[in-house]
């Protein structure tokens, strides 16, 4: 991986002396410097002396070896950057030779005094951030060699620039496996995650995917216009033991266009004829109107009521299966009638 200019990697034998401390040397900016990236090379090196920023004479005894273990002499060392649309790069002591022909870059040198990584391709390199994963710098080859400058930046593509991998929020949002936005925050609170930017969570296109039990229901646009023109009903059996009258469910009917329900007891489901024929005659006569529609699922207690309906001319509406949420009114009264049930035998301290 690489530019194979040399056959060894790159190396000093002694320490280097510097005619000035490099703590004193000014970063800078040299017009469109051109590197080769080279996985074989621990120094970066360069034959030109003016793409080195503030560079200063070495004064020391060491020498650069190259693959055939040959040493050549080192002359400047200095800095440079590179800076692209996303970010700037630095290069730190880099060695003046003379008698190299190209300019190489250390890759690892590279990659930890900016805290990135390559990837390499065919065509193609990428320079990406070690923590977010974003692409930093975009190159391509030029006769088999990785070229890296301001020049030859190219293009990134749409999908390296993607926000879910660029963004850090949403990159631990994916890494922790979506977590709810309230879950989310109370990590970053309690410094549990490093995440400096407080951009709000957004609701990723994944998670209702994979956490809705369901998709929404479109309203049907069907109207009542008076009393009994709809009627929803259903049975609710989830009681584990007999109340202490005997019964063991109950069964409900809602009136859609009055919203008022009727709750009646049931000691067996098989009651539900019975009932059902009770609270006919009790809203008819009340209400002095007929009942048009009952919308029920297709429950066995139901089963018999259908024939029945059909002998007074009643549209028995019928649920799909497994799916009760179209019978919602129901079952969002079934909730209601049961915690208030539960909260009062809370509040009363009553055994389960």
């Amino acid at each position: 991986m690489g530019n194979g200019l040399f056959t060894g990697p790159l190396r000093r034998t002694s320490s280097v002396s510097y005619a000035s401390p490099l703590a004193h040397l000014v970063f800078g900016l040299i017009s469109a410097p051109i590197w080769f990236p080279n996985t074989g090379a621990n120094q970066h090196v360069t034959p030109d002396l003016a793409t080195l920023t503030n560079s200063a004479p070495y004064l020391g005894n060491d020498h650069l070896h190259v693959g055939n273990n040959n040493g050549v002499s080192i002359s400047h060392i200095g800095h440079s950057m590179l800076r692209s649309p996303k970010h700037t790069f630095t290069y730190s002591n880099i060695l003046h030779v003379p008698h190299i022909t190209k300019p190489l870059l250390s890759v690892q040198k590279f990659c930890r005094n900016n805290n990135v990584y390559f990837k390499f391709h065919a065509s193609v390199f990428y320079v990406k951030d070690l923590t977010t994963k974003a692409v930093l710098f975009s190159g391509q080859s030029n006769d088999g060699l990785y070229v890296l400058s301001e020049s030859s930046a190219t293009t990134i593509p749409q999908a390296y620039c993607s926000p879910c991998i660029s963004d850090v929020i949403d990159l631990w949002h994916h890494r922790l496996g979506h977590p709810t936005s309230r879950i989310f925050n109370l990590l970053v609170s309690k410094n549990k995650i490093m995440c400096t930017s407080r951009r709000s969570l957004v609701q990723c296109q994944a998670c209702p995917l994979g956490k809705s039990s369901c998709l929404l229901l479109r309203p049907t646009g069907h109207k009542t216009t008076s009393p009994l023109d709809l009627i929803f009903s259903d049975v609710w059996s989830s009681v584990p033991m007999f109340s202490s009258d005997g019964f063991h469910y109950f069964v409900i009917f809602i009136d859609a266009h009055t919203k008022y329900i009727w709750y009646f007891l049931l000691v067996a489901k098989s009651d539900v004829f019975s009932i059902f024929q009770r609270f006919q005659v009790l809203v008819e006569r009340q209400f002095s109107h007929k009942i048009k529609y009952v919308q029920t699922d297709w429950g066995g207690e139901y089963c018999k009521l259908y024939s029945f309906f059909q002998t007074i001319g009643i549209h028995h509406r019928l649920i799909y299966p497994h799916t009760h949420e179209q019978n919602g009114s129901v079952e969002r009264r079934y909730r209601h009638i049961v915690e208030i049930g539960l909260t009062l035998l809370g509040q009363y301290s009553a055994p389960l």
